[in-house]
């Protein structure tokens, strides 16, 4: 905050189309807090990320793999720089791991549903790195791609009513 001024004064959630633009961007992303419990959202949401075009990228300091897949303690021991940070830790952890988003140079810092952090705001605003707050990025993905209506619905694909 170099101009004293507070960067999540003037910030707003992005809009539907924007949220739209950032995915759109995004190549690699790294899961941070993914678990190996197949009883976790962040392990639903990581097998969701895995059946899309995403490169993804799993960070936790507990596990060796999840899904098969290598996990990594840090995001500066990941192999590259991901667009996206999608976080998956307690409200308490989200400022430290906006610093390490920052400290590696991601692009966009995404928290899940309930994940809301002034100080993590702050510091990636003020980083000029993009933003999204208590927004499931597979829920995003899906409402973009086919899985969910726009509004945030089910597309009935799945139906009960008789034909």
């Amino acid at each position: 905050m170099s101009d004293g001024k507070d960067p999540i004064a003037d910030w707003t959630e992005p809009s539907l189309n924007e949220r739209r633009r950032l995915l759109a961007g995004i190549r690699t992303i790294a899961m941070v807090g993914v678990s190996a419990n197949p009883a976790r959202p962040s392990n639903f949401v990581a097998t969701y990320l895995l059946g899309t075009d995403y490169e993804v990228f799993f960070v936790n300091p507990m596990a060796n793999q999840v899904l098969g897949r290598p996990c990594v303690p840090t995001l500066a021991d990941l192999p590259v720089v991901p667009d996206c940070v999608d976080v998956f830790r307690k409200l308490s952890d989200v400022p430290t791991v906006a610093d390490d988003a920052v400290a590696v140079g991601a692009g966009v810092f995404w928290t899940q549903f309930g994940l809301w952090s002034p100080e993590a705001a702050r510091t990636v605003l003020d980083a000029g790195m993009d933003l999204v707050m208590d927004r499931c990025l597979k829920v995003e993905h899906a409402r973009f791609n086919g899985g969910l209506h726009l509004a945030g619905f089910d597309t009935g694909v799945i139906d009960s009513r008789r034909r």
